[in-house]
């Protein structure tokens, strides 16, 4: 963060960054909950990250029940709930947002329990960092609470060969469920968990409207019933990311007043065929109004 703060302070960071303290670590959290949030010109941090449980992948995420293909593992949670709330509280009465990993169903009751505890209202936009494993009924809780889901679209299709033989039939039912999160009123900021998935949002986008793989598996998509359309998918990486960064105001469309942040493509994502997003060139990307980036003739 120093180190961003230079580079912002000098005018050579690249792009706009909103970074997250490390809520685990008391040696870094407490200086910045002492100093406040920070908005300089492209880095802003206003924003405490807490891990609630693993990753899928390795059986770490934490389920209520366990795991079909390990009958003796539900997960890891690596919080207590005393001392996740104690940070909550004293994040927010710093200023700070709160972002809480949680991939499991466990683990994503245990996220909205804490914003209950810490009594944090709506207008505090916690996260849920993933929220990729809910029961249906936490999927209405969070949406009711103002709680924003910051999910990957590229997790579902990098999953779907393998989720339901490591969580059962069942519980796909609010797995990678961003559809009935924007049905039950939430807002969904999408992303991309770069290093684990790719950054390219082109390929967020297709898996986002298509739910299948780049050669079109499975027909009609992994769970169909939670595909948004072109458009849904676009607000979920603009309009959607902005709001869950507080930027709503400056960022996420291209409108008078706003932010010249632009990504140039050399054709209309809404339209046509999802495949043909993936080959998309980019032809210009514009921040803050200079041109960055721009393809060779």
């Amino acid at each position: 963060l120093a180190t961003l703060q230079r580079l912002d302070e000098e005018g050579r960071l690249p792009l706009r960054v909103y970074a997250m303290v490390e809520g685990g670590r008391e040696e870094t959290l407490l200086p910045w909950l002492r100093r406040g949030p920070h908005a300089g010109d492209r880095l802003t941090v206003r924003c405490v990250k807490l891990y609630l449980d693993g990753a899928l992948g390795s059986r770490g995420a934490a389920f209520e029940e366990p795991y079909e293909d390990d009958p003796e593992n539900r997960g890891l949670t690596l919080i207590e709930p005393d001392r996740l709330r104690a940070v909550l509280e004293a994040s927010h009465r710093a200023g700070f947002q709160v972002a809480l990993h949680a991939i499991g169903d466990r683990a994503n009751a245990m996220a909205l329990d804490a914003f209950d505890a810490a009594g944090l209202p709506p207008s505090a936009r916690p996260r849920i960092e993933h929220a990729q494993i809910l029961r249906r009924a936490d999927i209405f809780r969070a949406a009711r609470r103002g709680a924003i889901a910051s999910m990957q679209p590229t997790h579902c299709t990098s999953d779907m060969p393998w989720v339901e033989a490591r969580i059962g039939a069942r519980r796909l039912e609010g797995a990678y469920a961003w559809r009935s999160f924007l049905d039950a009123g939430a807002c969904v900021a999408f992303g991309s968990d770069f290093p684990i998935e790719s950054p390219d949002p082109r390929k967020g986008l297709y898996a986002a409207i298509t739910r299948q793989d780049e050669h079109g598996r499975p027909p009609g998509g992994f769970l169909p019933r939670e595909r948004v359309d072109a458009l849904q998918a676009l607000r979920g990486f603009t309009t959607g990311a902005a709001f869950a960064s507080f930027s709503e105001a400056t960022s996420g469309r291209i409108a008078p007043g706003m932010r010249a942040d632009l990504t140039v493509i050399d054709r209309d994502p809404l339209e046509g065929d999802p495949r043909a997003i993936l080959g998309a060139s980019i032809l210009r990307t514009i921040v803050g109004g200079r041109t960055v980036f721009a393809a060779s003739a």
